[in-house]
């Protein structure tokens, strides 16, 4: 009988495993809502008498204008997102129900799902979806349990947050279980079958086929904390397994394993030391056809005294070792994360380059209390000079400002980013001037 080639029987196999893996993510997603319909229909009598209901409210209108090499126009996109919903419940129970909608004033820009390809890329498209639904218990010997559609940020968001920068936010379809049973230390563990993404109602469409709506898979999220009087000490495992093979092919499912330290030290009355130390080693994991194995290093410290506030550090996303020629993405990658946080805000290093990147920062920030009607002012200046982790690859600089003012429930926002390019991607200036208004 003739022997089907090894890469049809590969491919067949992943073809049936994504079959299936959607089947799966639909079957865990109608089990919880099912669950989550029932808990509450058996609780809702027995605590009526105590719940107590919040409204949620956060409304942003923003302008973003991006001036790209290598594209004629400008992007200029004028959006306005509204997250509006409500939360019910007491010290033991809530649930919560939040939906989230994106409306483009003016769609000059390619926001990744548009097909407006000749402009840059601004990642907000417009869209509605249910963005969180999630019953929580708590109270229960120091136990958190959230279940549903639920925002999740560990630690700095470096590697799982809820991209709230964007206009549509990450959130997760998970179980989550948080611990503090035990003085100073707090255990968190999240299982996630689903990543829904900023892409929204139309990822996945003819002209974003790579950016999906939602990425289904089985991820482990781990993260344990200790705070003492000398610091705060974290270890975290994540299990990342994403099943869509038009995200990346396979190549972001990964296994991370690593520490981090964080502590502040009181130098006058006025001034502080911070210091934030992180390590992490990283390999490939379930369907990633890559085979490699990669560093990531975190350094940073800060100085701040009188409102003034002196941050330098350094970031390395290491480059795969034992990676074969040719494989692309084999190097430390975060897909869960807050990527416009990190790298500076131009956006060019959200895929760690096959290389890596090593990233050398310094910011010069200040803070002002009760500013004629503001409540608070805020101005930051931030240098970024970009390198690759191997061939000593200079990849360019890149200059952040913002200036910040908050007034009440109402925060105005400044910002800018200009990337300078030597060797990887082109000369790129964004700006964002923004108003948010939350309750």
């Amino acid at each position: 009988m003739p022997r089907l080639p090894e890469k049809r029987l590969n491919e067949d196999a992943l073809k049936v495993k994504m079959t299936m893996n959607r089947e799966n993510d639909m079957t865990k997603t109608m089990m919880a809502t099912a669950l989550f319909a029932s808990t509450v229909a058996l609780a809702a009598p027995a605590l009526a008498d105590e719940i107590k209901i919040k409204p949620l409210v956060d409304m942003r209108l923003r302008y973003e204008q991006v001036d790209q090499d290598g594209l004629a126009p400008k992007a200029e996109a004028v959006t306005a997102r509204a997250r509006m919903g409500a939360e019910a419940g007491n010290s033991l129970f809530s649930v919560l129900v939040e939906a989230e909608g994106t409306l483009a004033l003016d769609e000059s820009y390619n926001s990744g799902v548009n097909g407006k390809t000749a402009y840059p890329l601004v990642a907000d498209p417009e869209n509605v979806e249910l963005n969180r639904a999630q019953i929580q218990f708590k109270g229960l010997a120091k136990t958190v349990v959230t279940m549903g559609r639920q925002r999740i940020n560990l630690d700095d968001q470096r590697f799982v947050g809820a991209v709230g920068w964007r206009d549509n936010e990450q959130t997760f379809d998970a179980v989550r279980v948080e611990y503090t049973g035990v003085k100073n230390l707090k255990a968190d563990l999240t299982y996630s079958w689903s990543a829904r993404t900023i892409w929204g109602m139309d990822g996945g469409n003819v002209y974003g086929a790579a950016r999906q709506q939602a990425i289904g898979g089985d991820n482990v999220l781990a993260n344990v904390t200790y705070k003492h009087a000398l610091g705060t000490v974290t270890g975290f495992a994540y299990l990342v397994d994403q099943d869509e093979a038009k995200v990346s092919g396979f190549r972001n499912s990964s296994q991370t394993f690593g520490a981090r330290y964080a502590a502040a030290y009181p130098l006058t009355k006025a001034a502080k030391l911070s210091a934030v130390v992180s390590y992490a080693y990283q390999r490939d994991y379930k369907a990633n056809p890559n085979e490699y194995a990669a560093d990531y290093w975190l350094g940073e410290l800060a100085l701040e005294a009188k409102g003034f506030k002196l941050t330098g550090g350094y970031e390395l996303l290491g480059s795969g070792k034992g990676a074969s020629a040719g494989q692309t993405l084999a190097s430390f990658q975060t897909p869960l994360a807050t990527l416009h946080k990190f790298n500076g805000w131009a956006d060019k290093f959200l895929t760690t380059p096959a290389n890596g990147l090593q990233d050398m920062y310094a910011t010069l920030g200040y803070t002002r209390l009760k500013v004629g009607p503001f409540d608070a002012i805020t101005a930051s200046a931030t240098y970024h000079d970009y390198d690759s982790d191997r061939l000593n690859v200079d990849y360019g600089s890149e200059v952040n400002l913002l200036l910040t003012a908050k007034l009440r429930k109402f925060a105005f926002t400044l910002k800018y980013a200009d990337y300078n390019a030597k060797t990887f991607a082109t000369d790129t200036s964004k700006l964002w001037a923004s108003v948010e208004w939350a309750y």
